[in-house]
């Protein structure tokens, strides 16, 4: 007798039972994480800094609220919207999701990571002075600087998602780079301090380039994601592309 055809394992229309579980997993336990970290940071009370704007100066605090976010749209999405690959109608929350990621949640989270441990690296007082150790919990430094980048990889190995056109998630990402950079200049007009001491050593034609080459590292970022998305679940994008077509 002729043995039966084992079932394929394709990544086809939706993902396997074990993958929905990592899903549900990393967002639940993200969900919990980035929500109470950023409720924690609200609530601190930092010596030397600016009260005006409170938390709301600091990118690392919107980017933590874009993290509490993206993992909270993230599971509604496990249970009412759809995990499916390249669905034909994905619903709004779906859409949604894909678009925070690819748009916000990915390149802020690495921006924020690697720039505040890079410049920790050559100067801790430049961006968390030690002042702040009595205040600030460890755990809480590495939930807002470490956990942003390794869930936010996790995620993009573990969950496909239909990228926006490059020029519309370029301009996306454009826009609340330079929205932050105005509002960090609000904060100093009304307050007399740049909200991170860098700012404060650097003469103007210097946080000119710094202000560039953040938005430009942030901006390549972007594409970066986009890259490893495509590279990742290279037979995805070509079923959704040809789907579209």
């Amino acid at each position: 007798m002729a043995k039966p055809k084992s079932k394929s394992t394709s990544k086809g229309a939706t993902s396997p039972g074990f993958n929905k579980a990592v899903q549900l997993l990393l967002h639940f336990t993200a969900v919990l994480q980035f929500n109470y970290g950023v409720y924690i940071f609200h609530t601190l009370d930092m010596p030397n800094t600016v009260p005006f704007a409170g938390k709301f100066k600091f990118l690392t605090f919107i980017c933590a609220i874009i993290q509490a976010l993206y993992y909270i749209v993230s599971l509604v999405n496990d249970f009412v919207g759809t995990n499916e690959l390249t669905p034909k109608k994905p619903p709004a929350v779906r859409r949604f999701k894909d678009w925070l990621m690819a748009t916000l949640a990915f390149p802020v989270a690495i921006n924020v990571g690697v720039t505040f441990w890079t410049l920790y690296a050559i100067d801790r007082e430049l961006v968390f002075p030690k002042v702040l150790d009595p205040v600030f919990p460890s755990w809480l430094n590495h939930v807002l600087h470490t956990n942003i980048v390794v869930f936010i990889v996790l995620e993009l190995f573990i969950s496909y998602r239909s990228y926006p056109k490059r020029s519309q998630g370029l301009a996306g990402l454009a826009i609340f780079m330079g929205a932050y950079l105005v509002w960090i200049h609000v904060v100093k007009h009304y307050s007399g301090v740049w909200v991170y001491p860098v700012l404060e050593v650097l003469h103007l034609p210097q946080r000119i380039l710094f202000f560039a080459a953040v938005v430009g590292f942030t901006l390549s970022l972007y594409l970066l994601g986009e890259f490893l998305n495509n590279t990742v679940w290279a037979k995805e994008v070509k079923l959704a592309k040809r789907k579209a077509n």
